[in-house]
């Protein structure tokens, strides 16, 4: 603070910002508890300061990028993250060994046929034949069996992840930077929950038209509430963040 009780700032920015060394006045703390927004105003200044001072001390001209080294820091810490979970997966295994049932008999249909769980999407499409039209042009008759609709189910939902990529090309990192396709990956991840548990219909306590509606009802609800709290989130700070964090900013 100056004797006009000016605040002083970084000299380049428009934020009080005081220097690392510097021990604030109980004055100066209360002008700057003003709430998360300038907190995190005052952090990136802070971050655009010691960005500068690097680059001007830089004469790396190519790609003026700050990181981490490889070795030893990425890979001690991938070793360690590594290490831990193949002991946690060793120590399971020892302790908790599999239960080895009773050998399959060939000669008898198992009562409920399932695939592996990460399958049950999947499987569950295959089930949608109650969506097959019966056409009155066809007597009555539907255009296709419901093994083949349900095959085409899959290779429209699997056609549809595969373009996405394509089709969205910005530069977003987070969700709150684009809340349209943000929300479309959680209704995404919604109807991959609720058709997984439509394929397992027989052991699931429910009436099987609530559930069916449910299957198609509950990702469109929940991508609408991600969309308007993104939404929410983007006028905020998270968007700031966000943006900010992500700028790529060319080397002097």
């Amino acid at each position: 603070m100056t004797d006009d009780d000016t605040p002083q700032t970084d000299g380049g920015g428009t934020g009080i910002v005081a220097p690392d060394d510097e021990t604030p006045t109980w004055r100066e703390r209360k002008e700057r508890t003003t709430g998360l927004s300038r907190l995190t105003y005052e952090y990136f200044e802070r971050a655009r300061r010691e960005d500068e001072d690097l680059r001007r001390e830089s004469d790396y001209v190519e790609r003026d990028v700050l990181a981490f080294p490889t070795w030893p820091h990425e890979i001690v810490r991938n070793l360690a993250i590594s290490s831990f979970f193949v002991g946690m997966i060793l120590f399971l295994s020892a302790t908790l060994p599999p239960h080895i049932g009773d050998p399959a008999n060939p000669n008898v249909t198992p009562s409920i046929i399932l695939p592996d769980w990460y399958l049950y999407w999947s499987f569950g499409l295959l089930k949608l034949g109650y969506l097959n039209p019966e056409l009155s042009i066809l007597g009555g008759q539907k255009l296709m069996a419901d093994r083949t609709y349900g095959v085409l189910a899959n290779v429209v939902v699997v056609g549809f992840i595969a373009i996405v990529p394509f089709v969205n090309k910005g530069s977003a990192r987070r969700p709150v930077e684009q809340p349209f396709w943000g929300a479309v990956g959680i209704a995404g991840v919604t109807f991959a929950l609720t058709i997984s548990v439509l394929s397992v219909q027989n052991l699931v306590p429910m009436d099987l038209r609530v559930l069916q509606d449910l299957t198609f009802l509950a990702p469109f609800v929940t991508g609408c509430i991600a969309y308007a709290v993104l939404k929410t989130m983007r006028e905020g700070y998270m968007y700031d963040l966000n943006r900010r964090y992500y700028r790529l900013r060319p080397p002097k």
